[in-house]
């Protein structure tokens, strides 16, 4: 049955969906308004409070003003509205930023609001100590938002359009065209099946990230810290107000519930059953969360194996509660990662050093590539992405040794096409030229082969913290040239939404009405 619409769910279905989203802007900028101003921190406070006013005034003037306009298009009005949101709502979300922190430029600003709100998290703080607690509360808001956002439109938007990982499992329809999905399509039209979704899924985050905040809590950190963490680890942003986890109150604990949370950026099923298809009948069943369990525990174990021969050649003495504590650090770097968030365990440095030989960044790039879950706040290729090619190369490589077998990709992969490899390996190459070209519109800009790498990897995964940790030296992303700068907030973006949605908004046959 479907749900009775309410008066104020028909007065937003008139509205454009950017609008909306400049005056929930506009709103979430009065937390960290209050919050300066309960905390005393007015130089701070000010500018939200300013923009809040500014905005909000705005939003419902150009409300007032579109709500009478023709509907055309709905659902590349929506996908564009997704762009806007992604490029030009940083454009205002920077303005509070660049008067609360002094000698901020806006350009900066700008590229701080644009990796927030796509859950980089790379930021152009070096030291995160020297800025206020007000700023780092709006970095960790929009990071949150941000994140909320392709929850909603992943399968509100993507979805129906078999976009963002949904082309592997859907239907042999055209990628691109508009098609009906079963339950992920409960409305007639696109943006009703956006408010739709954006009730359902508001309730499951809010109470995800408040279970993650009373945990940390409870675990002894500072609420502060506790909050920011909850939010960069929902959307897996990675923002944090100290500079590594090291730093934090909670310790290991902290981090073995940061661990838990972090399952849910590595498949849908976790926190919906809005899939196009159905997944699975059990949660082991789900292949993205198995291909994950092996990735987490394979990598840690080739890290810990890599360092005991060392040790062994050189019959150094072993401890084996520091082989322990260098076990749990690389394991739950690897799932960080393997988010998109970007989090660091306090033991990381022991798991890279403890045998004297030190764990290349290439690892850290690696994990970023392969991503988290399809409609999931993780970047990355996408896990069922890697999965269709792994279950296509084992069934090849059966052939090869009898040629007459029919093969069956058995229960759990069923809801997966017999071209399911071919599309996931077409975004392959589409993603690898996408690294290619931004690496060269780097260079153009004088950056570096190896920061070249290391920047367009993290923006095209949107894992910011690989700036820093990936290479030799952490890469000072505020002393980038303004060219650059762009770059790479067009990877980011581009990153976030995926090269085919782009592709998509380029088909002639998109713009007919």
């Amino acid at each position: 049955m479907s749900r009775l619409r309410r008066p104020h769910q028909m007065w937003f279905d008139k509205v454009p969906l950017f609008v909306i989203l400049c005056g929930v802007a506009s709103i979430a900028m009065m937390v960290p308004a209050i919050y300066g101003g309960v905390t005393e921190d007015h130089d701070a406070a000010r500018p939200f409070l300013y923009a809040a006013i500014v905005l909000f005034a705005l939003s419902t003037l150009l409300a007032m003003a579109t709500r009478s306009m023709p509907v055309g298009n709905q659902t590349r009005g929506l996908l564009l509205s997704l762009v806007g949101a992604y490029l030009c709502l940083p454009v205002v979300l920077a303005l509070p930023l660049v008067e609360a922190v002094p000698g901020l430029s806006y350009r900066n600003a700008y590229f701080e609001m644009v990796s927030s709100i796509t859950t980089t998290g790379a930021t152009v703080f070096d030291l995160p100590d020297h800025i206020p607690a007000t700023v780092h509360l709006w970095r960790s808001i929009v990071g949150w938002l941000g994140g909320f956002l392709i929850w909603v439109a992943a399968i509100a938007i993507l979805a129906p359009l078999r976009l963002g990982g949904f082309e592997v499992v859907l239907t042999s329809e055209q990628v691109g065209q508009d098609t009906k999905l079963g339950r992920a399509v409960t409305t007639a039209r696109p943006i009703q099946r956006f408010w739709r979704y954006t009730l359902d899924l508001a309730p499951i985050y809010g109470l995800l990230t408040l279970a993650l905040w009373l945990c940390l809590l409870i675990a002894g950190e500072e609420p502060f810290v506790a909050v920011c963490h909850a939010m960069a680890t929902l959307s897996t942003s990675g923002i944090s107000p100290v500079a590594d986890l090291g730093d934090t109150q909670a310790g290991a604990i902290g981090e073995v519930i940061v661990f838990v949370f972090l399952i849910f950026a590595l498949s849908r099923s976790m926190f919906a059953q809005d899939m196009p298809t159905p997944i699975i009948r059990r949660k082991y069943q789900d292949p993205e969360l198995r291909l994950a369990a092996t990735i987490v525990l394979a990598v840690p174990t080739i890290i810990f194996v890599h360092h005991w021969v060392a040790v062994l050649e050189v019959t150094s003495p072993v401890q084996f509660g520091g082989t322990i504590e260098a076990y749990w650090g690389a394991m739950f770097t690897t799932l960080s990662f393997l988010t998109t968030t970007g989090f660091i365990s306090e033991s990381w440095p022991e798991a890279q050093n403890w045998s004297g030989l030190t764990t290349p960044g290439l690892v850290l790039m690696g994990l970023a590539l392969v991503g988290g879950g399809v409609a999931t706040t993780a970047g990355g290729v996408k896990l069922l992405r890697v999965y269709a090619l792994y279950k296509h190369g084992q069934l090849e490589l059966s052939r090869l040794v009898h040629p007459s077998m029919i093969a069956s990709p058995g229960n759990p992969a069923r809801r997966i096409r017999w071209d399911s490899a071919y599309v996931a390996w077409l975004y392959f190459m589409i993603f690898a030229l996408s690294v290619a070209f931004f690496m060269m519109m780097l260079s153009l800009f004088l950056v570096g082969f190896d920061e070249g790498v290391i920047l367009t990897v993290a923006a095209l995964t949107n894992t910011g913290p690989l700036s820093a940790l990936a290479g030799d030296s952490p890469i000072k992303l505020a002393m980038l040239d303004t060219p650059a700068q762009i770059v790479l907030c067009i990877a980011m973006v581009l990153g976030r939404l995926e090269t085919l949605a782009i592709i998509a908004l380029l088909n002639p046959d998109f713009w007919r009405s």
